[in-house]
């Protein structure tokens, strides 16, 4: 498959969601593992990755501004230390962000959404209005949140409206 105009969208692979952080997510090593693949895989056909960063406005239970927790995985940027960093404050990564403006400056038509919390930020922003000009596929086995009961679901809810491809499948 020719993917010159698709980018990786990495969301929210952050400290807090990993053991030792404020809000740990099912599986969240094991899942981490399968992203940074996805990764290298996007990396060897020439696509663009973006990584999204969570910062909470104001007090937080987690995401605090200036915390280690806020901070995107450390293996993360290492894979990609050059990749440009969406910041938002909302679910939906295109709400309030230039997401949108760095994927029409890239030419991107094809976006794969990958990351965390499944239920809240991968479906709200693959479903967002602001997604409607690409083409997008989930990649489940590439996502997490809080257990694998909720992950399905919220895949589940989504799958009429978006595509659901492994990353094996989606970077074929």
């Amino acid at each position: 498959m020719n993917h010159r105009h698709s980018a990786l969208l990495v969301i929210d692979l952050q400290n807090d969601y990993f053991p030792g952080g404020a809000f740990p997510l099912h599986d969240a090593d094991a899942t981490l593992d399968r992203v940074l693949q996805a990764m290298e895989q996007a990396k060897r056909q020439g696509m663009p990755i973006i990584l999204v960063q969570h910062v909470a406005e104001g007090p937080s239970s987690f995401f605090n501004a200036d915390s280690e927790g806020v901070a995107i995985h450390p293996r993360v940027l290492a894979a990609v230390p050059d990749a440009p960093v969406i910041v938002k404050h909302h679910a939906d990564s295109f709400l309030r962000t230039e997401l949108a403006e760095v994927l029409q400056q890239q030419g991107i038509e094809e976006l794969l959404v990958c990351g965390m919390m499944t239920q809240n930020c991968v479906t709200h922003t693959a479903i967002s209005t602001e997604a409607t000009p690409y083409r997008i596929s989930i990649l489940p086995d590439c996502c997490t949140t809080v257990s694998q009961m909720l992950h399905i679901i919220a895949l589940r809810a989504v799958e009429h409206r978006v595509r659901l491809a492994t990353a094996a499948e989606a970077l074929a």
